[in-house]
């Protein structure tokens, strides 16, 4: 019935947009009914080889929709290693930097640049490499993934929000807290020994093949696997002889590595199936994952680990463990997940799930960090500046119904005031209109910062039980 009902909401929606004259639809129409379309095909057809989309990616509707997405990700500004940023293509023309590279791809000669490694800080201290593609090399990948993600898409599992779209870490928790109020409070928390560093090129490009008899689609990607990397101090490593990874950071490794990583769903969520027999649910983001089940015994935990070995991946055992989450809480995602008893309803206990404590520094460690590079501006700039980087951490962890974040958000907010006071107090900040004054209520009074928390007085903050 589901299956049904949502091939039934894919029709309605190519009919709208078929009802368009060519010459009405936008960039955006055309993209999206070409996606449906081989989303439709891919559903209705579980079996099917698509063998004619190399060509797809060229179009040029394809190719103005994948710049336009590429100039709007985060993190675009950086320039790969040809140094071309967007603002160079847009001054010499875009038209004609497309039109280049939709030739290179129909006449077989593109060839993806060496990506650019860059390090960046993990929120435990330590860092992780980041792959950064030329802006070609970015616009060619997103071309390719918007081509071929609809049909993997209308094969993914259920349990998979990583990545994905409409799919988010919101309905990842939503769907935990639903399973511990069934009563599934057995729970494997699973970590992968550097996922995107192991992924086997031979047994993702096998995946692949489950759906794309496009022998130049296939050749693309080993194109990008088989990228050399060039490191922070110049030397390259990877290329050809490479036969393991890809590069984070680079816009269709994402979709790779939910390719790849579908196999172990279908496999630990197969109706009827091993796990499945055993009340065993799988939920997973990307290369984050975890069991859920009343009860999960040592022997599903071994044969877990033998699929993931003739996958040539790895389990960190030190970090992965087995909990009772009714006694024991335990981390998912950046939300740490808890049974803890309600100070409103006596003798009553409650699933709280709330930002866990190293995300509520990482949010103070960004705003210090914003703050030390903007806190001379103009306040009305101020405003501006810090409230996207508030605003997005609270859009993350708020989920109505599911997480408790009254604790934390007080937290942050009280957090501002005192940060601050303290930074517009010092004798540096003489010049500015914040110094010596309230800078916290002059800040969200007059120029718009966001207010974290507020009360009606009704309802105690620490209400959810224990300090978070």
């Amino acid at each position: 019935m589901e299956k049904r009902s949502i091939l039934e909401k894919v029709q309605a929606e190519i009919e709208i947009l078929e009802q368009k004259k060519r010459k009405d639809q936008s960039t955006q129409d055309r993209c999206r009914l070409l996606q449906l379309k081989l989303y439709q095909k891919a559903k209705q057809e579980s079996k099917f080889k698509f063998y004619i989309l190399y060509d797809k990616i060229s179009l040029s509707y394809i190719m103005e929709e994948a710049y336009r997405r590429c100039k709007s990700r985060k993190g675009s500004k950086t320039p790969g290693v040809d140094g071309l940023t967007f603002k160079q293509v847009e001054d010499t023309g875009r038209e004609a930097f497309l039109e280049a590279i939709r030739e290179e791809l129909r006449e077989h000669r593109y060839k993806p640049q060496p990506v650019k490694r860059v390090m960046i800080e993990k929120e435990n201290g330590g860092s992780r490499p980041l792959g950064i593609p030329t802006i070609k090399d970015r616009v060619v990948q997103q071309a390719c993934k918007m081509v071929i993600e609809p049909i993997f898409e209308a094969d993914f599992n259920e349990s998979s929000y990583g990545f994905r779209p409409k799919r988010s870490a919101k309905e990842a928790l939503t769907e935990i807290k639903g399973n511990l109020s069934k009563g599934k409070h057995g729970v494997y928390d699973a970590d992968l020994s550097k996922y995107f560093d192991t992924i086997p090129h031979d047994k993702l490009v096998k995946a692949l093949e489950e759906r794309i008899a496009d022998p130049r689609i296939i050749a693309l990607v080993k194109l990008w696997l088989k990228s050399p990397v060039v490191e922070s101090d110049g030397k390259y490593s990877g290329g050809k002889g490479q036969s393991k990874g890809t590069p984070q950071g680079g816009v269709i490794s994402p979709l790779l590595a939910n390719i790849y990583m579908n196999l172990l769903d279908r496999m630990v969520n197969k109706m009827n199936g091993y796990f499945a027999n055993l009340g065993i649910r799988m939920i997973r983001y990307a290369d984050d994952f975890i069991l859920m089940s009343n009860e999960i015994k040592q022997e599903a935990i071994t044969k877990l680990h033998g699929y993931l070995e003739r996958m040539e991946l790895t389990i960190n055992e030190e970090k992965s463990k087995m909990v009772n989450a009714r006694e024991e809480p335990f981390d998912f995602l950046g939300f740490t997940v808890r049974y803890d008893r309600s100070i409103l309803i006596k003798g009553s206990r409650f699933w709280n799930i709330f930002p866990k404590q190293k995300a509520q520094k990482g949010i103070r460690k960004a705003i210090d960090v914003k703050l030390k590079l903007i806190g001379h501006y103009p306040a009305k700039q101020v405003a501006s500046e810090l409230n996207p980087i508030i605003r997005g951490w609270m859009n993350y962890y708020k989920i109505e119904g599911v997480s408790y974040t009254q604790v934390a958000f007080r937290k942050l907010n009280d957090y501002l005031r005192t940060r601050l006071m303290r930074y517009y107090n010092r004798k540096s900040q003489r010049k500015s209109r914040l110094h010596g004054h309230e800078a916290y209520d002059l800040l969200t009074k007059k120029f718009g910062l966001i207010v974290p928390y507020t009360t009606n007085g009704l309802r105690p903050v620490y209400a959810q039980g224990r300090n978070q």
